[in-house]
């Protein structure tokens, strides 16, 4: 067997460990934050060895950033792509608050939306994983933002942009507290109906709203 596919296999069963242990360093952040993102208290959730953690990742900040990032390669995946289904604008708008809605609803994390769920660790806080959790929040902003802007400028909604968008990200994460902090559904359903008064006062119509259903 050549030294080149030995290190392969190798290669291939670290990545297939480490995409295993960050399943669970997604969820387990979800619920205890990043704070509490340990190797140790990862290797008991986990069931992995403490010594194959810290190979994987090397330090507490390693895991951590890992861990952002598998949580925003989900967030893309889960919100992002399948919106990206729908032209650019308004019909977008209706598919990303949707699948946001039902991300946070569908507990794909136990904690509801990950990146809801560690803001609140890293808030008041400076260093390369607070910079890593503020960049992925303030693309899902800006991308927001980015699809509005296309619908005013076709003339499919007339609104003040960066307001609407503020509204909506925050009818967004209200519903994902509150349904955390109630253990009840129902802010999902008042959410979305919200976002469709907003986006209906501002223009769209019916079969924009529609996409807005869970």
């Amino acid at each position: 067997m050549s030294k080149n596919v030995v290190l392969d296999g190798r290669r291939a069963r670290g990545d297939a460990s480490r995409r295993i242990v960050l399943q669970s360093a997604t969820d387990l952040a979800s619920v205890e934050g990043l704070d509490g993102l340990t190797i140790g208290r990862l290797a008991e959730a986990s069931g992995s060895s403490k010594s194959s953690i810290a190979t994987l990742f090397q330090s507490k900040e390693g895991l951590q950033l890992a861990t952002v990032a598998a949580a925003r390669e989900i967030f893309t995946a889960q919100i992002v792509e399948p919106a990206r289904q729908q032209p650019r604008g308004v019909r977008r708008v209706a598919a990303l608050l949707r699948n946001a809605l039902a991300y946070s609803k569908d507990r794909i994390f136990t904690g509801g939306c990950f990146f809801a769920a560690t803001a609140a660790d890293v808030d008041s806080k400076s260093g390369p994983v607070s910079d890593a959790v503020r960049a992925a929040l303030t693309d899902w902003y800006g991308y927001i933002e980015v699809q509005l802007r296309h619908a005013v400028d076709a003339g499919e909604l007339d609104a003040d942009v960066e307001v609407l968008a503020f509204e909506l990200v925050a009818l967004n994460e209200e519903a994902n507290s509150r349904s955390l902090l109630l253990d009840d559904e129902r802010p999902y359903a008042l959410a979305a109906a919200a976002m469709g008064g907003r986006l209906r006062a501002a223009g769209a119509d019916d079969a924009v709203l529609a996409l807005l259903n869970l």
